[in-house]
């Protein structure tokens, strides 16, 4: 079985659920948009379950990677905190389905068998992010505080906005207000005296 019938039926899984959510989407639905045989569905995928667990893992990496291209230069901490916020808002509006399964569609019920590859995945990018932020913490750049803690401050309030948008309560493209999320950030994050002193 080749990758590119496992892309299709992800790629159709996510269309499928996007559209009618994970209970109503059926592995019928799923084959038809991706045009492959049921033996080929479940030769890859052993039930929509599966393919549902399978697609969070990759809608999650594409996610965590675009957040750790952020910090690709190694940036100071201003930098940072406006790359990464950007970073999410960007991800979210340019792969807007993808941002709403992750955030909006996904389900614990079927996440526990994924959710060993989720932890890993998840401290990968816990990793990638602290790489960055433990000099500047040292140096007194950014505020001393746990990753959970930076991380909640950093991302949170863009993502109570973002998910305003994903569920159509919201249509301002959140994007718009990156700089106000950003300066809240960087209030919440840096020394006081540090705020925009570079």
């Amino acid at each position: 079985m080749t990758a590119s019938v496992r892309d299709d039926l992800l790629a159709a899984g996510l269309a499928v659920f996007d559209r009618v959510g994970f209970e109503a989407a059926t592995v019928a639905a799923i084959r038809t948009r991706a045009r492959a045989s049921n033996g080929s569905f479940f030769h890859v995928f052993g039930s929509k379950k599966e393919l549902a667990g399978a697609l969070f893992l990759e809608v999650l990496r594409h996610y965590h990677a675009a957040i750790l291209a952020a910090l690709d230069s190694g940036p100071d901490a201003e930098q940072g905190i406006d790359r990464l916020i950007r970073a999410h808002l960007d991800w979210v509006v340019t792969s807007r389905r993808e941002a709403r399964y992750l955030f909006e569609i996904s389900r614990s019920e079927w996440g526990e068998d994924v959710r060993d590859a989720q932890r890993a995945q998840n401290a990968r990018l816990a990793e990638g992010i602290e790489r960055w932020r433990a000099p500047l913490v040292a140096s007194g750049e950014l505020l001393p505080m746990t990753p959970v803690m930076f991380v909640s401050q950093l991302i949170g309030p863009a993502q109570i906005f973002c998910r305003a948008f994903l569920s159509g309560r919201e249509r301002t493209d959140p994007r718009i207000e990156a700089d106000t999320l950003i300066a809240c950030a960087k209030r919440a994050l840096r020394p006081f005296d540090r705020i925009n002193k570079q």
